[in-house]
């Protein structure tokens, strides 16, 4: 391990030390916003902290068993503990290299996945039914819970459009790669010559806001309508206005919730779907600055880029960005992404890596 990265987690120590009397103290806890980030940034921290130590204690086990080579007795025991210590060491050291990677604050919020039918007519809608399912099953392994925000569904099944929120610890860290174009090759069950048709959707994944960090919106900028919700709900929503759409009159943004029979409910949950938009806007041009000096592997995300296709006569999902291949589609759009999703945080780590070696 570099000199460099030994006094970074040297310096950790240090910091653990301070977070650890900073939480005895009680006035820290009489501020609940305070102490949870403390508390968090602790875990994080800690967690360093006790690999850091793993790792040095490997290495002086591994300097006490070349020692014990030089003695008959103890030479093929030695030898046994040296490999061990040395392939330790290895995967602590890039561990702990991978844990020292800058780490996207919003990683850990919620986030809205947006699913937007596009080139393909009935089939691209068909298939945004299919990506959406796809997801809620995903979610469903991870322990999330989701709720649709708004729907915009299609007369052959599917969607138009759909806004999904997804609640759980990380799911926009899980889910962020996901944002970009989805292109799928198949015979569409409209299709009476057989013939594969070749359609797309577009996917957003969006972080949901911190309520006590929520962009401060200027009441002037913003335009409030009323509508009947279009989507399943009952009778109770078919026959009220309670449906909201929130338009921000400088941008063109505009965001809408349908799914609950409380017009007050409808119209908070869609202004943080607004806000979620407006950040993204803010990131992605920040991104597409940062992009024209030096282009990403994994891309910023932007819808327009072709990320994956999905192939189902060869039963083949192509990630483009990471020249992933893998021949287990089914199973994939049944829900089983996490192979996908770990291969591009992989990805990232390493051209993150990269990076951070190339400035060293």
């Amino acid at each position: 391990m570099k000199e460099s990265l030994r006094q970074q987690f040297e310096r950790l120590g240090m910091r653990l030390a301070e977070l650890d009397a900073t939480l005895a103290d009680p006035r820290v806890a009489s501020d609940m916003k305070r102490f949870r980030e403390l508390t968090r940034e602790h875990a994080e921290v800690g967690s360093l902290v006790e690999r850091f130590r793993r790792f040095r204690q490997r290495e002086d086990d591994l300097a006490g068993a070349r020692e014990m080579l030089a003695d008959p007795e103890l030479a093929e025991m030695a030898r046994e503990e040296v490999g061990a210590a040395e392939a330790d060491i290895a995967a602590l050291d890039a561990e702990l290299q991978t844990a020292l990677l800058p780490r996207d604050p919003d990683d850990v919020r919620h986030a809205f996945l947006e699913i937007r039918a596009g080139t393909g007519g009935d089939e691209s809608a068909l298939f945004a039914g299919d990506l959406a399912r796809m997801y809620l099953r995903y979610a469903e392994r991870c322990g999330w819970r989701t709720e649709i925000m708004s729907e915009s569904p299609s007369e052959l099944g599917g969607y138009k459009e759909v806004v999904i929120r997804v609640e759980g610890d990380g799911a926009y860290g899980r889910l962020k790669f996901e944002s970009g174009g989805h292109r799928v090759q198949r015979v569409p069950a409209t299709e009476a010559q057989g013939r594969i048709h070749t359609s797309a959707c577009t996917v957003a994944v969006l972080p949901e806001p911190d309520e006590a960090e929520e962009v401060q919106l200027n009441p002037a900028e913003l335009r409030i309508d009323t509508f009947r919700a279009s989507g399943a709900g009952g009778q109770h929503v078919n026959k009220t206005d309670s449906a909201i759409r929130i338009t921000h009159l400088p941008t063109g943004i505009v965001a809408e919730c349908q799914d609950d029979r409380s017009q007050h409910r409808n119209k908070a949950k869609a202004m943080a779907v607004l806000v979620a938009r407006l950040r993204d806007k803010e990131r992605s041009e920040r991104a597409a600055k940062e992009a024209a000096t030096r282009k990403g592997l994994i891309g910023s995300g932007d819808r327009s880029d072709r990320i994956r296709t999905y192939n189902f006569p060869q039963g083949r999902l192509t990630d483009h960005r990471i020249n992933l291949t893998l021949y287990r589609l089914q199973a994939i759009v049944d829900g089983d992404l996490d192979e996908v999703i770990a291969a591009l945080q992989a990805a990232r780590s390493a051209e993150q890596l990269a990076a951070l070696e190339g400035a060293a």
